[in-house]
């Protein structure tokens, strides 16, 4: 079991930390505009649009990443269940025929 689940914490910890990485960058890119607005005002529109491009494109990107990697997650943390369940009962069904509590199959 311990290794079926080996690289599953990290693509758990990878699908929970893009999302939050992308909103980290939207908010960088957030204050580089209201910084550019209260150095410049409202005139230079080529500085504003450069923070809220910075701001969706981390954001995108950290949906982008995080998204895929927790569907993987999911889908790999249910087969190790299923694993997990079907080795455990293969292996209760040994022990019983091992012990005499079961005819052999």
């Amino acid at each position: 079991m311990i290794e079926l689940e080996r690289f599953l914490n990290t693509l758990g910890t990878i699908s929970l930390i893009t999302p939050l990485l992308g909103l980290l960058g939207t908010v960088i890119g957030m204050i580089k505009v209201f910084t550019a607005i209260t150095a410049q005002g409202l005139g230079n529109a080529n500085e504003l649009a450069g923070g809220i491009s910075e701001a969706l494109i981390t954001t995108a990107a950290g949906l982008a990443v995080g998204i895929p990697a927790l569907m993987f997650y999911r889908y790999f943390q249910r087969k190790v269940d299923e694993l997990v369940i079907s080795m455990e009962q293969e292996s209760l069904k040994l022990v019983e025929v091992l012990t005499g509590m079961r005819e052999k199959e």
